[in-house]
């Protein structure tokens, strides 16, 4: 009995999370995956279970929004990612433990050589069956510390902002879900965050998070999907596992999968 208890409190099995989405100004379905805080942790060889859950779900693209690298385990866990999500287009900002790492510039052109998109305050748009749609990204704010040759967080939010077009469905993605009040005023209909790694400690049905980074004990935004007025924020609980100080507690790593209609 103590060791089935043990199994579901401590389990670090891949979980597949899916949140879908309404806009009026879409008429057909998009579809994207969301990989955050993978922290270069391993899910299988050559990350095998994370691939055929990514391949299985078909998305547009592929979301990667920030602690993708870790500061201290090696990159390993994420090369092997990168050349299997080859074949999809993929999107990366940065976050905190990346900038900590010091080579927050290598790890932009790591990225560059497998053929991602890194997004510091820039916007992309696209336009699949007949409808357009932007993506925006932008750094963690950990770029205003360590990087005071590039715009800082609030310029990067401003000129993404500033970029979007009202009649058009907007993405923001940045790692950090907690600054909600500049989310909710920056005009984008969804934004995606991680960070939080799911408040590491849960009480299924009565706690959703006890301790998160930024946010503090009981966070308000420590995986879900949130509405900010006319804004949708979506954090996922993200994916490090051993490379937590503390073990995930009733708390599974999950794989976000996003279909806004």
């Amino acid at each position: 009995m103590i060791v089935v208890l043990a199994f579901y409190v401590f389990d670090t099995r891949l979980l597949c999370v899916q949140y879908e989405i309404d806009s009026p100004k879409l008429d057909k379905e998009l579809r994207f995956a969301v990989v955050a805080d993978l922290h270069s942790c391993f899910y299988g060889t050559r990350q095998h279970t994370l691939v055929k859950e990514v391949k299985k779900y078909s998305p547009d693209m592929v979301f990667l929004v920030g602690d993708y690298f870790d500061d201290v385990k090696e990159d390993d866990g994420a090369l092997y990612l990168l050349q299997e999500l080859s074949g999809f287009d993929v999107y990366y900002v940065s976050g905190n433990h990346e900038w900590w790492s010091g080579r927050m510039y290598e790890i932009f052109d790591r990225l560059q050589e497998y053929g991602v998109t890194t997004l510091r305050g820039d916007t992309l748009f696209f336009e699949k069956n007949g409808q357009k749609f932007s993506v925006s990204g932008i750094d963690d704010p950990q770029t205003d510390v360590y990087d005071n040759s590039f715009l800082n967080w609030s310029e990067q939010l401003e000129k993404a902002s500033a970029a979007t077009e009202k009649n058009v469905f907007s993405i923001l993605l940045s790692h950090r879900p907690e600054k909600t009040i500049e989310y909710k005023n920056a005009g984008f209909d969804l934004v995606i965050s991680g960070h939080a790694h799911g408040g590491q400690f849960r009480i299924p049905y009565i706690l959703n998070g006890l301790y998160a980074p930024d946010q503090g004990f009981c966070p308000q935004y420590a995986g879900g999907q949130y509405d900010l007025s006319s804004t949708r924020l979506v954090v996922s609980r993200g994916l490090a596992k051993e490379t937590t100080r503390l073990p995930r507690i009733f708390n599974r790593p999950e794989l976000v999968f996003i279909t806004v209609k």
